[in-house]
């Protein structure tokens, strides 16, 4: 989880992550922002998240984000 939010911080810097569970929801993430996560992501856990997979429910929070990349690297 500390790479994740090392890559958030690099995203959002100063943004508090944790503890949230409406990141996209509430526009905090916005598009751009889930767009450059997802290409984070996927070079630093050598992952490929489907398209189908860049949904506001993955992003909304750090769990949901690391429930995912966790999905990922079981396929």
């Amino acid at each position: 989880m500390e790479k994740l939010l090392e890559i958030l911080e690099e995203i959002k810097p100063g943004f508090e992550f944790t503890g949230r569970t409406d990141l996209v929801e509430c526009g905090d993430l916005d598009s751009f922002d889930v767009i450059s996560l997802v290409s984070e992501l996927n070079d630093a856990y050598d992952i490929d998240i489907p398209v189908e997979d860049i949904i506001p429910e993955n992003f909304n929070s750090v769990d949901a984000m690391m429930a995912l990349i966790n999905k990922q690297l079981e396929d």
